[in-house]
């Protein structure tokens, strides 16, 4: 039996895709906003395509603010596109 691809929905867009064509952003318990690389850390997470429309688009409908319940600072965006390189 072939071994299961964990699926994740993008917030941004709603299209589902493989867990690790995905990037995984965290709110952390303490409020803090996280890249999160290995898909491990402790939060409340939510999934973005690592592709840079997106990121657009996901600013434009502030899907990842209401994904997280909250605000978004400019400066994280410029992390998020980092780490999708």
């Amino acid at each position: 039996m072939p071994k299961k691809i964990p699926m994740r929905r993008c917030v941004a867009t709603g299209e589902q895709f493989p867990k690790k064509e995905l990037l995984r952003i965290v709110r952390t318990p303490e409020g803090e906003l996280k890249v999160d690389p290995t898909g491990k850390m402790n939060g409340h997470g939510a999934y973005i395509r690592k592709d840079e429309s997106v990121i657009e688009v996901a600013k434009k409908n502030n899907a990842l603010k209401k994904a997280l319940a909250t605000d978004i600072p400019e400066e994280f965006w410029e992390e998020v596109r980092n780490a999708m390189k």
